[in-house]
């Protein structure tokens, strides 16, 4: 009974949500774009021609932020365990990340191209249990932390999601030593009560640095 009444107060603070409004007024597939918006305002990481990968790309709201921003001379790829829609201007695969096969198709979809930016809004499915879910978005974090660094050009840029608790202090230092800059980004449409906030790699670090 405590679920259901759960469930229903959270439908009803979802469907009231201003952000999840306004996306559907102005087409995006998710209240989720405004906070890559918000972010690539603030920090300018998307321009005209560049090639991105966007991971746990599903519904495609972060996707279709990206494809308008660098335009049809720029490339995006997208990732996700779910099947998404097709966005303008978007290549999708759908696969478990967490699988070699499909990073491998992933790098060859690349076709060698270094990539300028890599975004992650991976998350997991959530258990419940607070320990395990932080765990399994650590994992997914240092997955993608290690696609970007293998993946990204020189001086490329990686904007990550993490939930604030175990593991997270390690997992920043990590990003600390791969980027020159590391900065905590809590965008506005970012819900208050959440412990999310998204991670800011600038500039990647030859291997080995």
């Amino acid at each position: 009974m405590k679920k259901h009444k759960t469930s229903k107060a959270w439908m009803r603070e979802h469907v009231t949500d201003p952000y999840v409004q306004r996306a559907k007024a102005e087409g995006w597939r998710s209240r989720a774009a405004f906070k890559l918006m918000e972010i690539d305002d603030k920090d300018r990481l998307l321009r005209p021609g560049m090639t991105v990968v966007d991971l746990g790309a599903a519904p495609g709201g972060w996707s279709q932020v990206a494809a308008q921003r660098v335009g049809r001379e720029g490339r995006v790829l997208a990732l996700d365990l779910l099947d998404m829609a097709p966005v303008p201007g978007v290549a999708f695969l759908q696969g478990d990340f967490r699988e070699d096969s499909v990073l491998r198709e992933l790098t060859f979809r690349l076709m060698g191209k270094p990539v300028d930016l890599v975004i992650s809004d991976l998350a997991p499915n959530i258990s419940g249990i607070a320990a395990t879910d932080q765990a399994r978005s650590e994992h997914l974090a240092e997955l993608a932390l290690e696609f970007a660094r293998r993946q990204l050009k020189p001086g490329g840029d990686f904007l990550v999601k993490v939930f604030q608790g175990a593991g997270f202090d390690a997992f920043r230092a990590a990003m600390v030593e791969a980027f020159d800059k590391v900065v905590v980004r809590k965008p506005k449409s970012s819900r208050d009560r959440s412990n999310e906030v998204y991670l800011l790699g600038r500039g990647r670090r030859p291997l080995g640095d």
